[in-house]
């Protein structure tokens, strides 16, 4: 197929690489702009944008789709299908329209549960079990369209965000290049999404990653911890100072008060809104590298009932 690929950060590009690989003729790459990025604010080209300079693959970076002249454009290319991951803007109808196979996408979830932005770190801080990949025609909905394919599987018990992404990555292309050969035969039957079905995945800010110790069980701020790493990471706010949890564990029922510290020695435990206590075993106090509790604590002195601040800054 002649393709068309949409794409911006690192997990889209296993995709193209992909689809490049499997035969198909990617005429065009269109991502997101370059972004200054770090404290010098250095502009940035996305990683999509690098793969696709590095497969000799011309690369467009339109501010928006809904310029007549981008809907030109991809007219005049007149691409089989344009195949979207993780690309960051929805198509206008004028280029929906355009390619004979379609625009497909692939979505990080088993829609149409977890439609939206965020469903890789949502589905974890949400408690879920099992997540997957959809490829599915798009249309002028966030995640809408009709499904072609889906491939489930488990989330570790342990699995964070980062190692979802990574994973989900992988499957995403394998399924994208099933995907297209099967359109091409003429092997797949589209299915409709169940609108009743539907729940949504926010944009993640970093506001969100904030924990609350009275207002959340145990198994919560786990999950949490679990799907804000690696970005924005979880915390909490300890005499004033912001320290990030990098890795937690449910603990124990507790008799001390919700959002108190439990235990202070071998284990940094804090009292959730079930007391139950949540060990939090890698923590990065602000301003340090990351450490165990057990380095924290032994340079940090930290009463037993002392109590944690529950507002945010």
């Amino acid at each position: 197929m002649k393709i068309v690929f949409m794409g911006t950060p690192d997990y889209a590009v296993k995709t193209l690489e992909a689809v490049v690989n499997a035969g198909h003729e990617v005429v065009a790459v269109f991502a997101q702009p370059d972004k200054p990025v770090g404290r010098k604010h250095i502009l940035t080209a996305p990683p999509v944008k690098v793969c696709a300079e590095g497969l000799g693959i011309p690369v467009f970076q339109p501010n928006t789709l809904r310029d007549a002249a981008v809907a030109e454009q991809l007219k005049e290319i007149n691409p089989d299908a344009i195949v979207v991951v993780a690309y960051g803007k929805l198509l206008p109808k004028e280029i929906l329209d355009i390619p004979k196979y379609g625009c497909v996408n692939g979505h990080a979830s088993l829609l149409p549960k977890y439609r939206g932005a965020s469903p890789i770190q949502w589905c974890i801080v949400c408690g879920e079990t099992k997540t997957g990949i959809t490829t599915m025609y798009m249309n002028e909905g966030m995640d809408t369209g009709d499904i072609l394919e889906q491939t489930e599987v488990i989330i570790g018990d342990e699995e964070t965000a980062e190692q979802l992404f990574e994973r989900l990555s992988v499957i995403s292309a394998e399924l994208m290049v099933s995907t297209l050969s099967k359109l091409e035969k003429g092997e797949i039957t589209p299915v409709k999404q169940n609108d009743n079905e539907a729940t949504y995945a926010p944009i993640i800010k970093k506001e969100m990653a904030f924990i609350d110790f009275k207002a959340k069980t145990a198994k919560e701020i786990c999950n949490a911890v679990r799907g804000y790493y690696s970005w924005p990471c979880a915390y909490f706010f300890l005499n004033g100072k912001r320290i990030k949890i990098i890795k937690a564990a449910v603990g124990e029922k507790s008799g001390k008060a919700v959002g108190c510290v439990a235990q202070n020695s071998d284990k940094f435990s804090i009292v959730c809104a079930d007391s139950v206590t949540v060990d939090l075993l890698e923590i990065q106090p602000e301003g340090s590298k990351p450490m165990t509790a057990k380095q924290f604590l032994n340079g940090n002195k930290i009463e037993i009932g002392t109590v944690i601040e529950d507002t945010n800054g």
